[in-house]
């Protein structure tokens, strides 16, 4: 059986989370706290983060890695486009994402940060641009990449959970995103993923 070490309120453990109740299949999520993680965490991973997968003698970690993983291994329903080329432009935008605003996340994650008021809105900033770049894809499309669920809306759909608790505002004009992530936050995988101290963080 797959178990999952997961982050109760880390943005890039939701994700892994997000994608194994979407696949409905059997797992063990083991709860870390990132504020005093056991030993095994970094004899498992040399960057000592969550999340991590094991499955047997399989120890994978990176979010997105993880996740592309158990797309493979389990291939109903679909997270990556089976068509070459669409998978190839879906890694490229995953990569975007992690550079272009989830690098950005892990500073508001970031603990030893958390009264500097002046580098959070900065990053802030970044992250409230790019996601309202995004708005004008989802007014006329249903998920990123058209009409089918992807692993584009898996890993995206943590942040835009976490928006007022990471204090991000968006303009008027990223309504069409707000709708959107309405439309994720009503799955029931997604439902199912969040944990209690995920879920106060949006009321």
């Amino acid at each position: 059986m797959m178990v999952l070490y997961s982050g109760t309120s880390c943005p890039f453990s939701h994700r892994c989370r997000f994608a194994l109740y979407e696949k409905g299949m059997d797992f063990e999520i083991r709860d870390v706290d990132l504020y005093d993680k056991p030993e095994e965490i970094s004899m498992m991973n040399p960057y000592g983060r969550v999340p991590i997968l094991e499955e047997r003698d399989l120890i994978l970690y990176e979010s997105n890695i993880i996740n592309e993983y158990i797309d493979e291994r389990f291939p109903h329903p679909e997270l990556m486009p089976t068509d070459p080329v669409l998978r190839a432009r879906t890694r490229l935008f995953l990569h975007n994402f992690e550079r272009e605003i989830f690098s950005h996340v892990a500073v508001l994650e970031d603990r030893s940060l958390k009264d500097d008021e002046k580098v959070l809105e900065k990053h802030r900033k970044v992250i409230r641009d790019r996601l309202t770049q995004l708005a004008p894809i989802l007014a006329k499309s249903r998920f990123m990449l058209g009409e089918e669920f992807s692993m584009l809306d898996v890993a995206i759909a943590p942040l835009l959970w976490r928006l007022g608790y990471y204090k991000i505002d968006l303009p008027k004009s990223a309504a069409p995103l707000m709708k959107y992530a309405e439309r994720i936050f009503s799955r029931p995988a997604f439902i199912e993923a969040l944990t209690p101290s995920e879920k106060i963080m949006r009321r």
